[in-house]
């Protein structure tokens, strides 16, 4: 499979997980949410737009 083909498959997989109605997500997840939402509240922490990150991604391949 290329690349391409794995992560289409990856994301049907996916896909198909969330709307499963036996789906929980793991516990741990929600204490990762609220740590990030209280670094963004705080300002310790800042959202990038996908076009910076984009840029900052092709700036450091070289």
């Amino acid at each position: 499979m290329t690349t391409a083909q794995k992560l289409d498959a990856m994301e049907q997989l996916w896909a198909s997980l969330r709307t499963s109605p036996d789906y929980t997500p793991p516990t741990w997840h929600a204490g990762i949410l609220a740590e990030r939402r209280r670094r963004i509240e705080s300002g310790e922490a800042t959202f990038s737009s996908l076009e910076d990150v984009v840029a900052r991604i092709k700036q450091n391949r070289g």
